[in-house]
């Protein structure tokens, strides 16, 4: 009996000590920081005497700043958002109908915890550029259209200097890169008024190029990454800069909000259309490495 008290009495012992040794976890975000002192100057494109709200591209560029902020999302004002590391936008304003049209602009600067500080501010902006109704109806059909990477054609993923417009120095083979790059959805849709949309399902990853993965606030070659690109980005099309003749391309370029993906991803935003039909299209990008970069499509 006694023996059996003493071994209760050195479980009791060790169970105490047992309790008494744990510690919660405690964990903290740190020092929650509003970002303060927030600004944002627009600059409209081509802003002179005799167009004082611009030259017609509708163009605008703008210069956020805070102190404390980690990330700012803008709300340009017509349905576009878009979201930037340093605080620098680029947005392109396109309308039906040629004029005069005023936007209101929204900000956030985003710190640690998700603190937000948001700045409103009211712009002016003159559009004379039109879609070109081919390329309207050739990428929506007057309403909308799925698209799909044309993995059955050669050069369906290409590169090559930046000088050129064509993938000279790699132009896939049929069905030759990662299946992340095959199953993406793209639909193109048109709003009725003149504007087109982009919606792009990437099923949940996309293949990147290596020298654009830190782009997106990741690391790695070439591959197929987690990242999220769905959700509809009204594109802002306009004549092509890249220098191109009606020779090698439609001379026509659309930004695409956000990250920029299409069917998969340089760093760059901005594509031209060197060919269009009801069933394909022929894209070129200007990568993050510098190089032009060939995307093909076809119709779902």
């Amino acid at each position: 009996m006694v023996t059996n008290i003493r071994s209760f009495a050195v479980i009791l012992l060790a169970m105490l000590f047992g309790f008494s040794s744990c510690k919660k976890e405690t964990y903290s975000f740190g020092t929650l920081k509003t970002p303060a002192g927030l600004t944002m100057t627009p600059t409209v494109l081509g802003i002179s005497g005799p167009n004082p709200n611009g030259d017609g591209t509708g163009r605008v560029t703008f210069a956020a700043a805070a102190t404390d902020a980690l990330l700012y999302k803008i709300f340009y004002g017509d349905g576009s958002t878009d979201t930037s590391y340093s605080g620098n936008f680029s947005h392109k304003y396109i309308n039906a109908v040629k004029g005069t049209y005023n936007y209101t602009v929204s900000v956030n600067a985003i710190g640690t915890g998700g603190s937000t500080s948001t700045l409103d501010k009211s712009i002016t902006v003159f559009t004379d550029y039109q879609i070109p109704a081919n390329i309207i109806a050739a990428l929506t059909n007057g309403a909308s259209k799925i698209w799909i990477t044309d993995h059955d054609a050669n050069g369906h993923f290409g590169v090559g200097p930046n000088t050129s417009f064509y993938p000279d120095w790699y132009a896939a083979s049929p069905n030759s890169r990662e299946a992340c790059a095959y199953d993406d959805e793209i639909t193109f849709i048109s709003d009725g008024i003149g504007g087109i949309s982009i919606n792009v399902d990437n099923k949940g990853q996309s293949f990147m190029i290596g020298a654009a993965t830190a782009t997106y606030g990741l690391s790695g070659g070439d591959g197929c990454y987690t990242i999220a690109t769905i959700g509809p980005k009204k594109l802002g099309f306009s004549p092509a800069t890249s220098g191109s003749t009606p020779a090698n391309s439609t001379q026509v370029q659309f930004a695409v909000p956000g990250n920029g993906i299409i069917n998969f991803a340089t760093g760059g935003k901005t594509y031209e259309i060197l060919s269009i039909s009801s069933t394909n299209v022929f894209l070129r990008n200007i990568g993050s490495d510098g190089n032009a970069w060939y995307q093909k499509l076809k119709i779902k």
